[in-house]
């Protein structure tokens, strides 16, 4: 979710600048993680803050914009974070989307059409010694779908503060509708269950492993998309069921010189029989006092799922023609810039950032049907976000 990255990256907005840290003294995992997000910026974001910490007050402003394959979405985002006291903290965000769709899809099966979507999210932070109990609820509406979804999280501090444990659930449901058919309602249900563990490896370096199983049950189509038998146009039915595991490994790095480095591996597969795996590199370094520069490049594969296929030569129960589940690659170069207006009217400590992503989509067996050639196309996003901590 949106408001949730806002949050991500609001945490590594708010943190001071770089922590001179000598090498004999020996910060817990959650310090160090902070310590290294802090260099490293919006670019390399982490699931939690200092496991025993409870976040400060703060209020941050995003605007979000992206280009690509047909669609454009653009809107506002706002999230509001206030201490009870020093162990419990509540939050709460706002997030819209503005999409005007002319998407492949859209486009040789219906008309282009503009939806606006809002989300509303809420959060509380309680922490009782060396651990942090996290709880979020979020809901979203447009036209034709809605979004409820809530989630857990814990984090422990153990070994001295050399080793932090996280483990999560989020639980959803949403209600699927279709434009101009008031027969047709359907849902889905999510369950999301995650475990990570984070690890000092030396008083610069630190790794973390973290671990996710999703099922989902219900309506998992597309009320508006079509898959194509034998060239003619025919309703797309994808099983009603899936279950999915991704396991991600992180190595981040303080090289000393204010500029620190990370990699990312993730891989992921389900029972579709989709695999995938994602690469992303990226390097951070401080100019100045005030400027942080980020940027980073990924890399993305996957496999296609069983009942793909661009023109199925057979009729089956299940087919699908959504790209998504077709096999393809992408490949994303970002950047990032950060500046720090330092302390404003006394009280706020005001930062600014700016990011700018590119990425490039090509398909390996998903034909644009107007010209017959495979589809590729490049997507751009740009994101201007503002944090004042108090």
């Amino acid at each position: 979710m949106a408001v949730i990255n806002l949050q991500r990256q609001s945490k590594q907005a708010r943190a001071a600048k770089f922590d001179q840290t000598q090498a004999s003294e020996r910060p817990t995992a959650w310090r160090l993680l902070w310590r290294l997000a802090t260099l490293l910026g919006g670019v390399f974001a982490f699931e939690h803050a200092q496991a025993t910490d409870v976040p400060e007050d703060s209020a941050e402003a995003m605007y979000h914009y992206y280009d690509g394959g047909g669609v454009i979405a653009s809107g506002p985002a706002l999230l509001v974070r206030k201490k009870v006291n020093d162990t419990l903290s509540l939050s709460a965000g706002y997030y819209v989307d503005s999409v005007s769709n002319a998407s492949i899809d859209v486009v040789t099966t219906a008309s282009k059409f503009k939806e606006v979507r809002q989300e509303y999210s809420f959060g509380t932070d309680y922490v009782y010694r060396d651990s942090k109990l996290s709880f979020s609820a979020a809901t979203s509406r447009e036209p034709d779908y809605t979004a409820n979804s809530f989630g857990l999280d814990i984090a422990q501090e153990t070994f001295g503060g050399m080793t932090t444990v996280n483990v999560g659930f989020t639980r959803g449901e949403d209600k699927v509708l279709k434009h101009k058919d008031p027969t047709f309602s359907d849902y889905a249900q999510h369950w999301m269950y995650r475990f990570g563990v984070a690890q000092i490896l030396t008083p610069h370096w630190i790794m973390s492993v973290n671990g996710e199983i999703v099922a989902d049950d219900g309506y998992l189509s597309s009320p508006y998309r079509v898959a194509r038998v034998f060239g003619a146009a025919v309703p797309e039915n994808d099983p009603r069921t899936r279950s999915s595991r991704a396991v991600d490994f992180k190595v981040i790095g303080d090289l000393g010189s204010r500029d620190a480095v990370h990699a990312e591996y993730r891989y992921f597969w389900d029972n579709w029989a989709i695999k995938a795996n994602t690469m992303e590199f990226g390097y951070s370094r401080y100019f100045g006092e005030n400027w942080l520069a980020d940027t980073s490049v990924r890399y993305y594969r996957q496999t296609k799922a069983l009942f793909y296929s661009d023109n199925a030569q057979s009729d089956t129960l299940y087919i699908s023609r959504n790209r998504q589940l077709s096999q393809f690659h992408d490949a994303d170069l970002g950047g990032r810039v950060t500046y720090s207006l330092g302390k404003v009217s006394g009280d706020f400590d005001v930062k600014l950032n700016a990011s700018v992503h590119y990425t490039k989509f090509n398909f390996d067996d998903f034909t644009d049907i107007r010209t017959g050639k495979l589809y590729t196309y490049g997507a751009s996003s740009v994101q201007l976000y503002a944090s004042a901590t108090f």
